[in-house]
Formats: structure tokens, sequence, C-alpha cells
């Protein structure tokens, strides 16, 4: 038997054992944290003209994109951005489109095309050592791509109305565009895709596609961002490549590049899909970076982070008052401004409910109601928001080839990190006293009959 009093030490003995492990085991995370960042970072320099952004995360795989800046805010009538986006992988001088898909298929890769309001982003995705094929097909689909009237009719045209159809009943996003057209009205503001029910046919044709190709597709214009590719290897190929890419515009198309004004308003669409309401402020942009922002729109957050949690963001609490909503808070970042945003989706009643929450909530962070707790809490969030968004995915290349494009440098994680850890309490009470104080831009879209007006919600516009 042993003695009570030798139990005691061993429990002791042992208890002293585990906490110095796990206080060396923490400090190990804190150095792994610390250094962390430097790996998110991109090694940006020219080749042949071409503005290029490399990262080595050393793994079997590669992500390749070409970012043009060809967005929606840059295109000078409707639908250029879709209708470029859609001819993406088609025919080219030098490759049928079957031929594309069925080689890109044999080396297991994967291509997809996409835009957003700022860039048109053309994305390969391949085994580590295909990257020459996939370099070289990313130049020739910018430089060579045929834009044919058989193709625009039959594939373009047809595709564009297919997804026309389907956002046509997506209540979300006909808010979220509705409040960027009341936020910036132009530029900015032009829908992600052409409303149903837009007259394209006076404007996009495969001749107005060409056009713009010619005018976005420049080395002057894009960049092209490897993520698990060396730096050697990714200059090499587009070296040879992308020689052939012109230098220049080669059409005196112009793209409407006029500086993004903020207006803030209301607008209110009827529907009955369902019910959807933003809530959105001026926020923070990729050229001036404001820390406290992303602070704020992750202690307004909305999904719960554990599960079994309702959480401790302030949407979270708001979202459950009201049930059967979605709510959330998102600064959308863009080259020249940014829109904090909070949207609520739901019952028509339930929606109202949330948005009166939210923007109390607000309103209680103008007044410095925020518990040192919760502020410790969106600080890590925001951190953890930003460290995740810049590993391995597509949301990495967009950022980092956005950035390059617009401010001549991607955005780097260290520097917000950084300054991310400098936000207090009465910073982060200013900011918001700020926004509420005031223009905010409202958009409801739904039963009109029970979604409440800015005027309602307390709110100038």
């Amino acid at each position: 038997m042993f003695s009570r009093s030798a139990l005691s030490r061993g429990a002791q003995l042992a208890s002293r054992r585990q906490c110095c492990s796990q206080l060396a085991q923490r400090r190990g995370y804190a150095a792994a944290a610390s250094s962390s960042p430097s790996s998110f970072n991109y090694d940006t320099t020219e080749v042949a003209g071409v503005k290029v952004a490399t990262r080595d995360s050393h793994g079997p795989t590669t992500k390749l994109a070409v970012v043009a800046r060809a967005g929606t805010r840059y295109q000078s009538i409707p639908g250029l951005t879709v209708g470029l986006e859609e001819f993406a992988f088609k025919n080219t001088k030098r490759r049928q489109a079957l031929r594309i898909v069925r080689e890109a298929e044999l080396l297991g890769g994967q291509l997809i095309a996409y835009h957003t309001r700022e860039a048109l982003v053309l994305e390969a995705s391949f085994l580590r050592e295909d990257i020459p094929y996939f370099t070289e097909l990313l130049a020739e689909v910018i430089s060579q791509t045929k834009y044919s009237t058989y193709e625009f009719h039959e594939d373009v045209e047809r595709v564009l109305k297919v997804k026309q159809s389907k956002l046509a009943n997506d209540v979300s996003a006909i808010a979220l565009d509705a409040a960027h057209a009341v936020a910036f009205h132009t530029g900015l503001g032009a829908p992600l895709y052409p409303p149903i029910s837009s007259p394209l046919k006076g404007y996009l044709n495969e001749h107005t596609v060409a056009a713009y190709a010619a005018t976005v597709y420049a080395k002057s214009n894009i960049a092209l961002v490897g993520d698990g590719a060396t730096t050697t290897a990714l200059h090499k190929w587009t070296e040879q490549f992308f020689k052939d890419v012109p230098a220049s515009p080669s059409d005196a198309a112009v793209l409407n590049t006029k500086p993004t004004t903020y207006y803030g308003g209301e607008q209110r669409t009827a529907h009955s899909a369902g019910n959807s309401l933003v809530i959105a402020f001026p926020g923070s942009s990729f050229g001036t970076f404001k820390p406290e922002i992303a602070v704020l729109a992750a202690l307004l957050g909305g999904q719960p982070n554990v599960k079994w949690s309702p959480g401790f963001t302030l949407l979270s609490k708001a979202a459950a008052s009201a049930p059967g909503v979605a709510a959330s808070g998102t600064n959308l970042a863009y080259s020249d401004a940014g829109l904090l945003t909070i949207q609520v989706t739901g019952a028509s009643v339930s929606v109202r409910k949330a948005g009166e929450e939210a923007v109390k909530a607000l309103k209680g962070i103008s007044e410095g109601t925020v518990s040192k707790e919760d502020l410790t809490k969106a600080i890590a969030k925001a951190k953890f928001d930003a460290l995740e968004g810049s590993q391995s995915g597509v949301s990495t290349l967009l950022s980092a080839g956005s950035g390059i494009i617009h401010t001549g440098k991607p955005f780097q994680i260290a520097e917000t990190i950084t300054s991310i850890n400098g936000v207090t309490a009465d910073l982060l009470k200013t900011t918001a006293k700020a926004l509420i104080d005031g223009k905010a831009t409202v958009a409801a879209v739904g039963d009109l009959y029970v979604l409440p007006y800015a005027e309602e919600l307390g709110l100038k516009v």
C-alpha cells in the first residue's frame, strides 16, 4: 500500500510536469504563430513586362492565376466582364476548346474563370511538375482567344441567361447589388451580373467582348500569381510564354477608371422569393486598410465559431432573438473603397426584428458598452479570419493579384496582423459612432409591407 503522502507528492509532481509541458507547448505555438505570417507573403517582381507574384508552399500541387483589372466596375457597357469570363478556355488560334479540356484532364488539372467587381481571374490548379503547360495555356487564352459569333450565341449568351434566371430569385444577391448601387452609383455600384431585365442586346456581342479583351488583357493591366511554385520555375516559363502578350492595350476602348465616391441612401425592391435586408457603411479598402473596421466586422460577426454555442458576436445574438434568420457582418474591401455590410435574410418579420437589434448593437458599440472580453475575442477572430484567408486557396490568389494591379504590391498579411493588435476599445467606439452619425446605405428586398425603412431603424440616409 502506498501512503497518502506519497500519493499526494506523486500527484503534485505529475501536475507540475503537466503544467510545464502545457507551458512549453503554448510557447511553441506562440513562436509558430509569431513567425507564420512571413510564410504567407508573396515575392513580387516583373518578368517580361508582367507583374509576377510567387509563394511556394512546398506542396505537390500548384495554383496559377492571371488576375486582370477587368471587373464590372471597369466595363464601359454592361455585360462585358461576364462575356469575357465565359469566353475563357474556349477556342484559341492554336487549340480548340475540346483539346484544352482533354489536355487539362489528362494532366489532372482544373480550370476556372470568375470575376469580382474589380478583377477577372483565370485560374489553373495542377500537379506541381506541369507548370510549363499551364503557364503556356494561360498566356494563350489571354492573347489568342477567338471571339467567334457562333460561340457567343451557343455558349456565352446561353450560359449568361441561365445564370441570370438563377440570380433573379436570389434575394441576398439582389439586396447586396442594390446596396452597392446606392452606396457607389456607377463603377463599384454596377451589379456583378446584369439583371435578367437588362437590355443587353444593344451592348453585348462578340465584337464588344473582343474589344474589351484587347483593352484589359495587356501586360500593364494584369498580374500573374503562383501559389505552390518556385520563383525560378515560374519566372522561367513566364519569360518564355508571356512575351507575346501585348504590352499595352491594343484597342482604343477606354476603361471606366473614375475614382469611387461613397453616396449612401436607400433602395426598396418588392420580391416574392424571400426577404433580405442590407445595412451598410463606408468600410476599409485595400489601399487604406483600417484595422478597426476589421475588428468591428469580427465583433458584429453573425455565425458562431463553436458548435452548440450562439456565439459571442453581436449579430449572432440578434439572430437568436429572431428565429429563422441568417445574419452576417462583413467588410467588403476594394482598391479605393470599402463597404461594411450587415446582411439579414429570412422571414420578413424576423428580418425586421433582427435588423432593429443589429442597429441597436452598433449603437451600443458607439456608446462604449463592449466588454474587454468581447473586444479580445473580436481581435482574435479578426486575426484568425485574416490568416485563414491568406492560406492556400482561391481568395489568396485574388487578393494578391488585386493588390498588385491596383496598388503595385500584394496584400501582405504580416502588416495586417500587427495593425489589428493595436485596436483599442476607444478606437472601436469612435469608429462606430462615426458610422452611426454618418450616412448609411440601406437596401431592402422582399415584403416591403413589413421590412423597415432606414428612418425606422434610426439611420440617416
